[in-house]
């Protein structure tokens, strides 16, 4: 479809180029447009362009028929999938990884070096996670260094160009008394859960309180259940079984004491596993949910 638009066009810009006998006008240049594109994506290929590479349909490999699946950037990425650095390749940058991974098992860790060996091994890393698709407890095996704060939000503006925590705030706080006013007059319809929510959270009193409302209904308010995206459990519990089949999660840690509604920390789940640590409020935990997202090319 997209190949008979161009040719459509160009022969609408330049009618002399129409070609006669033809039902279309334009059969020939469509045919050429893509051998063209096919030959340059093969200049592409050679010349070591990652993105062609990880969109290759034949890889050769094992033999087994799996099907194709084309891996195209998500909203607002910048860089899906980009080259090598100069004068580096998989051999070298494999190197800075394994040296990266020492570095993160020493007690005291030099961040710089971290922050410098991050940033040049993006380019292995985005290919490793968009085109072998791995397990996040690969990733964490791999790249540990990736699973902190700070790291999620450089990682997230390699990606897009955008900071993670500005951009994922700002839209919270535009929206949050539209969405608390769109709450209470659906709150009949939407069921007890959203009148607990309502009540539970002091919406007229606390800024704080009002910005959690606003996130937490929004899986109910979409119908959905809201208990797997946002789980809760006291610092006693097993996590075990809390944890079991959450595939991406927010997990709210409350005191085992009677201290209300008072939260110790709000942690990251993906695929079962608990990533990251110390959240201190809801808001931060889905900014840094939506930054791994991003980071581990998961839809």
């Amino acid at each position: 479809m997209m190949l008979e638009s161009v040719a459509s066009a160009l022969v609408l810009k330049y009618p002399c180029l129409k070609e006669p006998g033809s039902i279309t006008g334009y059969e020939g240049w469509k045919a050429s447009i893509k051998y063209k594109l096919g030959n340059y994506r093969s200049k592409l290929r050679r010349a070591g362009c990652n993105e062609v590479n990880v969109n290759r349909k034949r890889k050769g490999g094992d033999g087994e028929d799996s099907p194709f699946t084309l891996k195209k950037p998500k909203r607002g990425e910048v860089n899906h999938v980009p080259d090598y650095p100069q004068h580096h390749d998989d051999s070298t940058l494999e190197e800075e990884r394994v040296a990266l991974v020492n570095e993160m098992q020493r007690k005291q860790k030099n961040m710089t070096v971290t922050r410098q060996k991050m940033a040049l091994t993006f380019s292995l890393r985005r290919r490793e996670v968009v085109d072998c698709q791995p397990l996040v407890s690969k990733v964490q095996e791999r790249w540990p260094a990736l699973f902190s704060s700070e790291e999620i939000a450089k990682e997230f503006h390699r990606i897009t160009s955008k900071d993670l925590l500005g951009t994922f705030n700002a839209f919270p706080d535009k929206l949050v008394p539209g969405l608390l006013k769109l709450y209470r007059s659906k709150k009949g319809a939407l069921g007890e859960k959203m009148e607990d929510l309502l009540d539970n959270e002091q919406t007229s009193d606390i800024v704080s309180h009002r910005k959690t409302a606003a996130l937490r209904g929004l899986p109910i308010f979409l119908r959905e259940d809201a208990a797997k995206v946002f789980l809760k459990c006291l610092d006693t519990d097993n996590l075990e079984p809390v944890l079991n089949g959450a595939s991406v999660a927010i997990l709210t840690i409350l005191p085992d004491d009677d201290a209300g509604t008072s939260v110790l920390e709000q942690v990251v789940v993906l695929e079962g596993e608990i990533v990251l640590h110390d959240i201190p409020d809801l808001s931060t935990a889905l900014a840094y949910l939506f930054g791994l997202l991003y980071a581990l090319n998961i839809d």
